[in-house]
């Protein structure tokens, strides 16, 4: 069990090398491509920033792939499965509308066409539901079309709810970040666990989801210096759907023992067996949360359910008074203690602590939503390991403090940022304190 472990460590550092590194040169050739749109009403960022990142997600995808294929161990994923070749062909259409999207801005129906159509190709070749667990009932399988309207319902639904929570620096690739770490837990768990052969192509796709946001989120995290834009969003929604689906649509629950003469009747005993295989949905709870009040909310109003506006959840917490960072922190931690909590529960459903510790948690997740103005400091010997941001906020609230004692602060002086000063030290002003003023305001 230990070389597949390694040789997933590989995938997941080989995939996030190449979409780190691939990011800088795409944002240059963005720029050059004039795919920096102008700011819209709805934007939270203050001016224009470049798009087109999903194409180094996208590179950074197919080289865990190609590195995944030379394993010993995942090689035979490629072998016995034609799930990873439906995953990139279905992969390669949406990045390819996404990328015409983020530069021409193309009209919402065509994309919805174009989202539809790539899952269809992955059904062509294979990666589709073929049966379901219902409660009471145990294992139902369906027919072609049923497996085909179901596959394509939940790879629209998730690219559009992952589409949707993007709307802040890091929002999105974090989310699924973290949420697609508990979904690896889970279908390595079934994997190795069980010894079922049928959740190897969802482990891989889980680590190779991890490696595109791990890479991306360094050039994502507030300020952004790149955006994902739809090229990236609606890739990594794919993945995350074709993950559900593998594991889900066509692992048979019967071969966990999870059924008792193929029926449960007492409701106790069958929450713990479906809360796991229901895990896939979970991960996307709070995109697709967002994603049906956004709709209910437009269509009340009388606006169209593809309209975009300033009403989503992240929008809600900037009106709060949450900062830019701190709002996504919190989207961050709900998405953790769900997708987290539920894998935890899945696995030692009797255990009291792990409901009391989800409890505790979640009332900490209402304290911090209703403490926005709550301002954290980073102590001395943390300043190497923060942001900036975090540093300077500390020292203006010790100013503040010294001016409420009537300590008069040092005056500044009036020199240019690296201009040596009468010891030749680099004197520091006011544009060397604050490196950056353009890129602090560039939020998302």
């Amino acid at each position: 069990m230990g070389q597949p472990v390694r040789e997933y460590l590989l995938t997941l550092c080989v995939t996030v090398a190449v979409t780190y590194l691939l990011t800088g040169p795409v944002r240059k050739f963005a720029i050059a491509a004039g795919a920096m749109p102008e700011i819209r009403a709805r934007d939270v960022h203050r001016e224009p920033t470049p798009r087109l990142g999903g194409i180094a997600m996208f590179g950074g995808m197919c080289a865990g792939l190609l590195v995944a294929d030379h394993l010993q161990n995942l090689n035979a994923v490629f072998e016995r499965s034609n799930e990873p070749r439906a995953l990139l062909s279905g992969a390669a259409l949406i990045w390819l509308i996404g990328v015409l999207d983020d530069k021409f801005e193309l009209d919402a129906l065509i994309k919805l066409g174009a989202q539809m159509i790539a899952a269809g190709v992955m059904v062509m070749q294979g990666l589709t539901i073929l049966w379901i667990p219902v409660p009471g009932i145990g294992t139902v399988a369906l027919t072609q079309w049923q497996g085909t309207l179901l596959t394509v319902a939940l790879v629209v639904i998730t690219i559009n709810a992952v589409n949707f929570v993007d709307g802040l620096d890091g929002l999105a690739a974090g989310m699924v970040c973290i949420a697609t770490c508990a979904f690896f837990l889970y279908a390595y768990r079934i994997w190795f666990g069980y010894g079922i052969e049928s959740a190897a192509p969802a482990t891989l796709f889980a680590a190779i989801l991890m490696g595109m946001c791990l890479g991306f989120l360094p050039h994502n995290m507030h300020p952004a210096r790149i955006f994902m834009g739809d090229s990236g969003s609606m890739l990594i929604g794919l993945v995350l759907a074709a993950s559900a689906i593998s594991i889900t649509g066509q692992v048979d629950p019967d071969t966990m023992a999870l059924f008792v003469g193929g029926e449960r009747n007492a409701t106790h005993a069958m929450l713990p067996v479906f809360i796991p295989l229901l895990l896939p949905l979970t991960i996307i709870a709070i995109p697709m949360a967002d994603l049906v009040l956004a709709i209910v909310r437009r269509t009340w109003n009388g606006q169209s359910p593809f309209a975009a506006d300033r009403g989503h959840l992240h929008h809600r917490l900037l009106e709060l008074g949450h900062s830019h960072s701190r709002a996504v922190l919190i989207m961050y931690f709900w998405s953790g203690l769900i997708a987290f909590g539920t894998v935890a529960y899945s696995v030692h459903s009797a255990s009291m602590w792990i409901v009391l510790s989800l409890a505790a948690l979640s009332a900490l997740g209402l304290v911090l939503l209703l403490m926005p103005r709550f301002t954290p400091r980073a102590p001395r010997w943390a300043h190497g390991l923060v942001p900036p941001r975090y540093r300077y906020a500390e020292r203006a609230a010790e100013a503040a403090v010294r001016e409420d004692e009537g300590v008069e602060p040092a005056p500044a002086r009036p020199v240019v940022a690296g201009v040596s000063g009468v010891n030749g030290a680099t004197a520091v002003g006011p544009r060397s304190r604050f490196p950056d003023r353009r890129k602090a305001g560039s939020s998302r």
